[in-house]
């Protein structure tokens, strides 16, 4: 790194998110000074970093003066109102995903984070997920041949309604397309750019639900269909990739195993880390060279600390983030057009 001086950060939240990722991937970067954390209640945060400052309201980060970077991880109603707050205290900017609720709002973002000369990115932690890295890479080396189809998954099983959470509460940004919805787009904005058009459904599964809790996206591009589809309500877990091409198949099964191991505490980018069982790797059919091939192929070893280090990059050397705010509106741009498709029951086509 160019400049040893750690960026002093802080979370403006310690919920889920501030707990199992933002917390645990920034104390292992060593880019990285956590400083501060907001909790209005509790004290947890002191558990797993004695040292911080506990601060009980935003304003303490935003009039903190040697703070440079807040990571805005906050429920999804709040995030325009935050960043704006965080940029007009000068101070780089982290937002979970979804980026904003509207579109309109991004725009508004991105235009002051331009006028500040301030980093502002958005924590798309999936694209380094081990089986997405490895289906960029079985697309972009043609090992299936042109892509005719590509379908992903991000199922769970969830029969009740969890109490206690805004996540479950409807509201602006409320539902499964905003939560999940942003990661399945984003990765196939990553792998194929916009659409022609979108033809989105989505609704209430559960019983007693409030929000969205299932979608099915269809992504029209010129040649081929991608399919993103996610359900509460799936208890057996199907394939989490299927690529079908002019030559073969991809099939790949089971989840990334980072989330599981920053739930079990585990150091990021320790020994083994983002390493796949060969039992979930993905099986290839195709044609290579004219010969036929049928097998396993491994997952490539995820890592979320490559975020962070596009974010590091960024502020101190700068660099080009990996992950731009107006990548992100696009993701929001999409969801729109999945709200308007599923209300009006009609595909909706980009000019």
């Amino acid at each position: 790194m160019a400049e040893s001086t750690p960026i002093r950060t802080a979370l403006l939240s310690y919920g889920m998110s501030g707990e199992v990722f933002h917390g645990p991937l920034l104390s292992a970067h060593p880019g990285f000074e956590l400083t501060t954390v907001v909790q209005r209640h509790s004290d947890r945060a002191l558990t797993h970093y004695p040292n911080v400052k506990l601060a009980r309201h935003t304003d303490e980060v935003m009039a903190d003066s040697s703070i440079e970077l807040v990571i805005v991880n906050t429920p999804n109603g709040t995030h325009t109102e935050l960043v704006t707050q965080v940029l007009q205290a000068g101070k780089h900017v982290v937002v979970e995903k979804p980026f904003t609720v509207k579109s309109a709002d991004a725009n508004a973002l991105i235009a002051l984070a331009d006028k500040k000369d301030l980093v502002l990115s958005v924590f798309q932690n999936r694209r380094w997920d081990g089986d997405f890295q490895t289906v960029q890479k079985v697309i972009q080396e043609k090992l299936v041949g042109d892509v005719v189809e590509f379908e992903a998954h991000y199922d769970r099983f969830r029969n009740y309604v969890e109490a206690n959470t805004w996540k479950e509460e409807s509201g602006p940004g409320s539902g499964i397309l905003y939560n999940l919805g942003s990661h399945m787009l984003d990765q196939a904005l990553v792998l194929f750019g916009m659409p022609v058009s979108v033809d989105a459904r989505m609704g209430t599964q559960r019983p007693h639900g409030k929000i969205d809790d299932f979608y099915d996206v269809r992504l029209q591009y010129r040649g081929f269909q991608c399919i993103v589809k996610s359900s509460y309500l799936v208890r057996e877990q199907g394939p989490r990739y299927v690529i079908h091409g002019t030559e073969g198949s991809f099939v790949k099964y089971g989840l990334d195993p980072q989330e599981q191991a920053l739930k079990e505490r585990k150091v990021p980018g320790s020994a083994g880390w983002g390493h796949e069982s060969p039992s979930d790797w993905g099986k290839l059919n195709t044609t290579l060279a004219g010969l036929h091939y049928e097998g396993r192929i491994e997952t490539l070893p995820g890592n979320y600390l490559k975020y962070y280090d596009s974010v590091y990059g960024a502020i101190r050397e700068g660099k080009p983030l990996a992950v731009t705010a107006e990548h992100a509106r696009k993701v929001i741009q999409l969801i729109e057009a999945c709200i308007a498709s599923n209300r009006d029951r009609t595909a909706v086509t980009f000019s």
